[in-house]
Parts: structure tokens; sequence; C-alpha cells
């Protein structure tokens, strides 16, 4: 018999050992947003949250109820830029980073 572990599970403890998973994926969904990719993004975004700050403290901390930011950060969701920045916000400040954004030229 095989063993294994829900996606979910496996992501929360990859978070909790390895800090520089949990900036990976904060920087890629930052990065998918920003390349037009906001499906993937959100869901990236919604397993970190799990993962770090919880949506009941994310609820706090942006004053927005758990269920819309639940809705939000699903497959379907559509949150606005206010509410991306501040979840964005929420999860840099737990992990204790900041952003660096730069510009490149694309590919031809």
């Amino acid at each position: 018999m095989t063993l294994t572990r829900d996606f979910k599970e496996t992501v929360a403890a990859r978070v909790k050992c390895d800090p520089e998973f949990a900036k990976a994926l904060l920087d890629e969904a930052a990065t998918l947003f920003l390349s037009g990719e906001p499906d993937t993004a959100r869901l990236i975004l919604r397993d970190l949250v799990n993962a770090t700050v919880g949506f009941e403290s994310l609820a706090c901390l942006t004053h927005k109820p758990s269920k819309s930011l639940h809705r939000m950060l699903s497959p379907k969701g559509n949150p606005s830029m206010d509410n991306l920045a501040a979840i964005f916000g929420a999860v840099r400040s737990r992990l204790n980073v900041v952003f660096d954004v730069h510009v490149v030229e694309a590919a031809v």
C-alpha cells in the first residue's frame, strides 16, 4: 500500500520547516500575478495563506470576512487590487520580507 499525504499538508509542512520555500512561493505568486496568470497565482497564494497566516488571522489583519477571503483566493475568485495588496502585505509581513521588483526586457 502506497503512503500518500494531501498536497496542502505537504506544502504546509514544507513552509513550516523551510522559510526559503515560503519566500519562493510568495515570489512566485507575485510574479504570476504581474505576468498575467492570476488563476495560478491565487491558488499558490491560498496555499501559502493556509500554511502561514491562516484565513482567520488574515481576516483580522485585512478587515475582511474570512469567507470573502476564501472566495477571493478560490479558482474562480476575483479579488480587487486593494484586497490583493492587503493579502500580500499580511503574508509579506508574516514572512518578514520585502518585495524588490525588477523589470527586464522580454526575450524576443
